[in-house]
């Protein structure tokens, strides 16, 4: 969904929560859900059958006792104690209140591994939207509990209000596969003087990497964050083969040391940003249901832009081309390999035979109702 539209209010930096069931985070959630419901608010939430199989059987009862509506997106049973959804994710992070206001970013409330604060806690960003744009996220919303792919936007929904123009961007298996890859490489493609993009997971297609590359040989200071204290340790690791291709080009790749991060946001010359669920991987570019929004406003690009600066200055490490491990003939191969394994790995995974994703009503919310 593509519509331009005004945002009064945004930029949240903050560690990413952790909200399982018996977590401080996720009885701090259950009771402001329960409070919501007892002022007589609707309360749905739409969560990620993969993410939240963890969620325990008295957790999901005390919210379907509260009122809550509980809806899970691809709910699949274990098989031989494997879970079989992991692909084809709902990962979009969105909050709608009232119609009125509305959160988008990347984080969550769905780990038991991680803690509210501490060397483990992920660093991640959410913005926080008002004005027309959150009526296009009401309807999107609508639409997405009743259908796995929602419609394109009609064009009459592309609306500019006041000096800033947003765009809520979504990325599905059906009708927008590409929708935020285009916008990320339009920005970068447009830029003159500088681009910011931290990003948790950075293993994007050779497209964009060329558009970065190119970019930094034509004068543009291009810095990318990624991670350095990893919380998945394949992630440094695949995100170093390509340090080879783009650090000779003269992109400043930075790594963040703090500890993990989940950022998904991006500013290019201090005026047209984003901030969302999309990684710059192939699960989230090829396989995930994600959101972003898109802002041009220099006012939300300096306030994002200066976050992202405090970051480079006090918690990242730069990889300087000392840095860039050797290329030997072996590290050659098996990085063109890895790559291009990655990167068709999505396409292989859709041949997988599955059932159209869809959206179930939890069974306690269901017995609660009855």
């Amino acid at each position: 969904m593509c519509s331009k539209h005004w945002a009064r209010r945004a930029c949240a930096s903050t560690s990413r929560p952790s909200s399982c069931s018996t977590t401080r985070s996720g009885r701090a959630l259950l009771q402001a859900l329960r409070a919501a419901a007892a002022r007589g608010a609707a309360v749905d939430v739409l969560a990620d059958g993969f993410g939240s199989e963890p969620l325990t059987a008295d957790y999901r009862a005390q919210m379907a006792a509260a009122g809550v509506q509980l809806h899970l997106y691809e709910p699949r049973p274990r098989l031989f104690g494997l879970r079989t959804n992991l692909f084809r994710r709902l990962h979009r992070k969105i909050v709608l209140i009232d119609g009125r206001r509305a959160f988008v970013g990347g984080i969550n409330f769905c780990s038991d591994q991680l803690l509210a604060s501490g060397p483990w806690a992920l660093h991640d960003y959410a913005v926080e939207l008002q004005g027309p744009v959150v009526g296009d996220i009401e309807r999107f919303v609508a639409r997405s509990r009743s259908a796995a792919h929602p419609p394109r936007t009609s064009a009459a929904e592309e609306r500019i209000h006041g000096p800033a123009r947003v765009r809520f961007v979504t990325r599905d298996n059906h009708r927008h596969p590409g929708d935020i890859e285009r916008e990320y490489r339009v920005a970068i493609r447009m830029a003159q003087r500088e681009i910011l993009l931290a990003n948790a997971y950075f293993f994007p297609g050779y497209r964009l990497l060329r558009d970065l590359r190119n970019a930094a040989r034509r004068g543009v200071d291009v810095t990318v964050v990624v991670q350095g204290k990893a919380d998945l340790r394949i992630v440094p690791i695949v995100a170093r083969w390509l340090y080879h291709y783009l650090v000779p080009a003269g992109v400043r790749i930075c790594e963040f040391r703090t500890r993990p991060l989940h950022a998904k946001v991006a500013v290019v010359d201090g005026r047209w940003a984003t901030v969302g669920s999309s990684n710059l991987d192939p699960l989230s570019l090829s396989l995930n249901l994600e959101a972003n929004v898109v802002i041009v406003d220099a006012g939300f690009g300096t306030e994002l832009r200066a976050r992202l600066l405090q970051l480079l200055a006090q918690d990242c490490t730069p990889v300087t081309a000392a840095r860039v491990p050797k290329r030997t003939w072996w590290r050659i191969v098996s990085s063109m390999l890895v790559f291009h394994f990655l990167r068709h790995f999505p396409r292989w995974v859709e041949r997988i035979p599955a059932a159209r994703p869809h959206i179930e009503h939890d069974e306690a919310d269901v017995g609660a109702q009855r």
